[in-house]
């Protein structure tokens, strides 16, 4: 006879690791990259930064920074496996502001052709001013 009361299976959590949840969604191509972009501080969960292993529930507003683009998302189902676009995209509700378009950014004066070379000292100096407005 033994002495301890059996508890039974664990019970399962009400919701999804952030991590699992921004991978399984497609908004990275890796579970690495995710867990990286909430360890940097580009997630936030409801307002707050979210780290990795945060719960995700319905319902959670999720702030994420990939690439040079601000996604707004609300989570209207949990997913914590990757799965088809089609899926994944039902699982959120994207609140996002629209990409902003090339006459918006506006192109630089010293546009090159493609494939004509590489750009020169001066010519990066002026794309790295570019993209830091």
């Amino acid at each position: 006879m033994t002495g301890g009361a059996d508890n039974g299976p664990p019970a399962a959590p009400a919701g999804a690791r952030l991590d699992k949840w921004l991978w399984g969604a497609r908004l990275y191509k890796t579970r690495t990259a995710a867990t990286d972009a909430c360890r940097a501080g580009h997630v936030k969960l409801n307002g707050i930064a979210g780290k990795a292993a945060s719960v995700v529930k319905p319902g959670d507003h999720i702030e994420t920074r990939t690439g040079d683009r601000l996604r707004a998302l609300e989570v209207t189902a949990l997913i914590e496996k990757r799965a088809g676009a089609a899926i994944a995209a039902a699982c959120y509700v994207d609140h996002s502001p629209p990409p902003p378009t090339k006459e918006e950014v506006g192109s630089p004066n010293f546009a090159r052709d493609r494939g004509t070379g590489r750009p020169t000292k001066r010519e990066r100096r002026q794309l790295d001013r570019a993209r830091q407005q």
